[in-house]
């Protein structure tokens, strides 16, 4: 399937893209190859090819909820620069 310069500039039309005669010729030819590999694609055999989204198994990589020991509040508070009522004070941000 071809494309004709007439369905390029068709399409720069709808984009509201403003081509000039060589890049409407350059852009024909390109597009036209992109289409020709398409084309060789559809006939590599794909029978028995189980659908992917993937090219690479893809697993989650999160680990179960487990109860640990953690800091206190005093300790996580420790080192801050600044801290009141038991919370960490920050700069406003807005």
């Amino acid at each position: 399937m071809a494309l004709i310069r007439e369905e390029v500039l068709h399409v720069a039309k709808l984009a509201r893209l403003s081509l000039n005669p060589e890049e409407v010729d350059l852009f024909t030819r390109q597009l036209n190859n992109i289409l020709a590999y398409v084309e060789k694609l559809q006939e590599v055999d794909t029978d028995g090819v189980p659908p992917m989204a993937h090219a690479v198994p893809i697993f989650n990589v999160f680990r179960e909820d487990e109860v640990a020991p953690s800091l206190s509040r005093d300790e996580g508070l420790a080192n801050a620069p600044a801290q009141e009522e038991g919370t960490f004070v920050v700069p406003r941000v807005i």
